[in-house]
């Protein structure tokens, strides 16, 4: 069986929402385990496998997936009849692999120097800044509802989800904004509220 790590209220609430959206929360058992919190909180959690002591970390089996970005293709790969994910073959599997990768790659990294005040020509010569990427998704989102085109995908629910936390503290385009409300307007984001 599937075993998700998770700590509430964490960069895993958004396995937990794609379990929901996939209808896979039967076949995916929860663990919750704590880590160190940005407030001094929480702990390392003995019990929690993932290397570095984080969170979220799926095992299958002897196997093991951690990143978002990896266990979301894993999860749809999976449990691909939710239609969440794009199968091998599918016309849209690359540009579905390239925003998830895109996300983790260049988005939270992106967010996170410019929260934190980094700024370095090094950084903005591989991976451009925080403005620029807000441009890309606005040239996407300001011609389509999400960004695979008409439907939600699991690209969406990774990359909307920062903006839903912290996008109060940030200036989003009027296209960026109601993308946003669109992919926290589901039942999977309110059968984890608080999770």
């Amino acid at each position: 069986m599937l075993t998700l790590y998770h700590a509430p209220d964490s960069r895993s609430t958004a396995v937990l929402q794609l379990l929901h959206e996939l209808g896979a929360t039967d076949a995916v058992r929860v663990e919750n385990v704590t880590i160190p919190r940005p407030d001094g909180s929480g702990g390392r959690d003995p019990t929690n496998p993932h290397p570095e002591g984080k969170v979220p970390y799926l095992t299958d089996g002897a196997d093991f997936v951690r990143e978002r970005a990896a266990i979301f293709l894993y999860l749809t790969d999976r449990f691909p009849a939710a239609g969440l994910g794009r199968p091998v073959g599918d016309p849209q599997r690359g540009r579905y692999l390239s925003w998830l990768a895109w996300y983790q790659g260049v988005l939270e990294p992106v967010m996170i120097l410019s929260w934190a005040g980094v700024d370095h020509p090094m950084i903005r010569d591989s991976l451009r800044d925080h403005d620029t990427a807000l441009k890309r998704l606005d040239e996407v989102l300001s011609h389509q509802p999400y960004l695979l085109g008409a439907d939600y995908s699991a690209a969406d629910l990774l990359a909307a989800g920062p903006f839903a936390l912290f996008g109060d503290k940030m200036t989003l385009t009027p296209a960026i904004s109601d993308w946003v409300a669109r992919c926290q307007d589901r039942d999977s984001v309110r059968a984890v509220a608080g999770g």
